[in-house]
């Protein structure tokens, strides 16, 4: 990493810029308190946004003038002792630098598009912000991907370039014969690689000097491919809209950072939380990014840098919290966090409980998606329901609807459905590229339909039920895979549950439950646990939920992010796989 030390000598990173211009009219079209305060209100659609000019060059200014704090807007560590702390001064010529290497010597134009496979290193956020510069759609994926899975990629987008490591570089060339489109690959590496170029050197010779895009707001900024639950992935297109969404008030006042504060979102930079949560949101507040290399998930190296750096807020998946609390550490009051964000799947109300009860910070529920970000949360400081995601934050109409797009009454089981009519908010995807049809499908009445049970309470709260595709049809009865496993997780001998449909001869489908015991019950009868955990579930829930299948495992198959794979799980079931 000798090179990310070296780039503050480069002659690109000035302390002052001679071509700095004044902030953009619209940043002074509302008065405001203070620096980085919202200057638009929630329903406002500018003509105009980029991110790029209208937030990070902003906060550079800011820098420069004296108006923002001494920290740096970027913080990087490998866990080995390397870091990196790069200030908005430095990313804005950084990316600028990018910027200069995809245009004036990739060739790459507005609206090409540029596959982004990085881990969590500091190439990512300079890669991301430099396309958003230059008007390039960048499209993020995990490096866990395969030979396959980047075809497929390459292929549907019709991608011009791709940016990845070492390790995937094989991946990329066993295939790159069969992306005629695919004209340019750049290496993030130490080493050289034939019919490859080297980003780290391009950047060195590269200017500092870029004008920036004058993006409208509709123009295309970036694609997530999303989970594949029910087939391919589809790749959610997002203008930069979304963006702006990270700009608008309510959002703001999700998560209330300041640019005082340190922000640790553990999401793979894959995902779409990992874009809204590890570079949007945070630098929109002016806040530090902290970034931990991270090569493999390990528990005690979260717990230990929670401890070593000043982070103030963490955002991660439910299972990250999780387990954290299983391994049982003698303390964990750690000594600068002050707030907890969860999101990507549910978090049950025992570890919302147990979390509180040993960091002395209670754990604030986000949920969205790939085509909709941050769409509902309970907003730091607002009320907790244990087990609920929160209430809709605006721009965003939601409800639960039913299959015609209809509004249901409260505590009604239907599906999560987004407005999207008369007004479609900052935020939801554009499309589904190259796939009209699976567009529209999801389009129910004036609603997008995410696909997601729930039910919402009187006081607007939701609670999550499952996935339509995960819901259990056992004679006649509708089964929400979530209902089973909340009341699983009370019984003392679980220490985690998927619940998946099995085929049932009588039935047609029945519920079944992956149980991984805590080690103290591993001894137990198996035979015996299992009649106790199914009264336990007929007792705390509705009887016919209970589960008729049981099946003891020792560990759950999850996503990178640690998401629990049911689709796995059931296609198993059903000789699928």
């Amino acid at each position: 990493m000798q090179w990310l030390m070296r780039l503050r000598a480069l002659r690109g990173i000035r302390k002052s810029f001679r071509g700095f211009q004044a902030a953009p009219w619209h940043l002074h079209c509302r008065p405001v308190t203070g620096v980085g305060v919202p200057k638009w209100n929630d329903f406002d659609r500018p003509e105009e946004f980029n991110f790029a000019s209208d937030v990070l060059d902003y906060w550079a200014q800011m820098e420069q003038e004296g108006k923002r704090e001494a920290n740096p807007a970027l913080w990087w560590v490998n866990g080995e002792g390397d870091e990196v702390k790069w200030s908005f001064t430095e990313m804005t010529s950084l990316t600028r630098q990018v910027a200069n290497v995809f245009t004036q010597t990739c060739g790459l134009r507005k609206g090409d598009f540029l596959a982004l496979i990085l881990p969590r290193v500091p190439e990512w956020y300079l890669v991301a912000v430099g396309c958003i510069r230059a008007g390039i759609v960048f499209m993020p994926g995990t490096t866990q991907l395969k030979a396959k899975d980047i075809l497929y990629r390459l292929q549907s987008s019709k991608a011009k370039a791709i940016v990845t490591i070492d390790a995937l570089a094989p991946e990329v060339d066993s295939v790159a014969s069969e992306c005629p489109t695919l004209k340019t690959k750049l290496l993030v590496s130490n080493h050289s690689r034939d019919g490859w170029l080297d980003l780290r050197s391009l950047m060195r010779s590269a200017s500092p000097d870029h004008t920036c895009i004058k993006s409208k707001t509709t123009d295309s900024m970036t694609i997530f491919f999303t989970s594949g639950t029910t087939g391919l992935p589809k790749m959610a297109k997002h203008s930069h809209s979304l963006a702006l969404r990270s700009y608008l008030p309510t959002c703001r006042a999700v998560h209330h950072l300041k640019p005082s504060d340190i922000s640790w979102c553990v999401s793979d930079p894959g995902w779409i939380l990992a874009t809204v949560g590890s570079l949007l949101e945070p630098w929109t507040a002016g806040s530090t990014i902290f970034i931990h290399l991270l090569t493999q998930f390990n528990t005690k190296v979260v717990v230990e840098t929670l401890f070593k750096y000043p982070i103030t807020h963490l955002i991660a998946a439910p299972a990250v919290f999780r387990m954290i609390l299983q391994q049982q550490f003698t303390s964990l009051r750690f000594p600068t966090l002050t707030h907890c964000s969860a999101g990507g799947e549910f978090l049950l109300p025992e570890e919302q409980e147990k979390w509180t009860k040993q960091t002395g910070i209670p754990i604030y529920e986000i949920y969205g998606q790939s085509e909709i970000g941050l769409c509902c949360a309970v907003p730091r400081g607002t009320k907790i329901k244990a087990g609920s995601m929160g209430k809709a934050i605006a721009p965003f109409d939601v409800q639960i609807i039913d299959n015609d797009g209809n509004i249901l009454p409260p505590n009604t089981e239907g599906s999560i459905g987004v407005r999207i009519k008369p007004f479609r908010p900052a935020g939801v995807f554009v499309c589904y590229e190259n796939n009209p049809e699976k567009t529209a499908k999801v389009e129910c009445g004036d609603f997008y339909n995410t696909g997601d049970r729930a039910r919402m309470d009187e006081e607007g709260y939701f609670w999550f039920l499952g996935r339509d595709d995960d819901v259990i049809n056992a004679s006649g009865y509708r089964i929400g895979p979530t209902e089973v496993e909340n009341a699983l997780a009370e019984h003392p001998a679980v220490a985690e549950s998927a619940v998946v449909s099995s085929p049932d001869p009588a039935r047609g489908e029945v519920v079944k439950a992956f149980i991984v015991l805590h080690p103290q019950f591993q001894s137990h009868d198996k035979q015996q646990l299992i009649k106790q955990l199914q009264e336990h579930v007929k007792a705390v829930t509705a009887p016919y939920k209970y589960p008729r299948k049981v099946e003891f495992v020792s560990e759950l198959p999850k996503t990178i992010t640690g998401k629990i794979k049911r689709d796995t799980l059931r296609k198993r079931e059903y000789g699928q796989l």
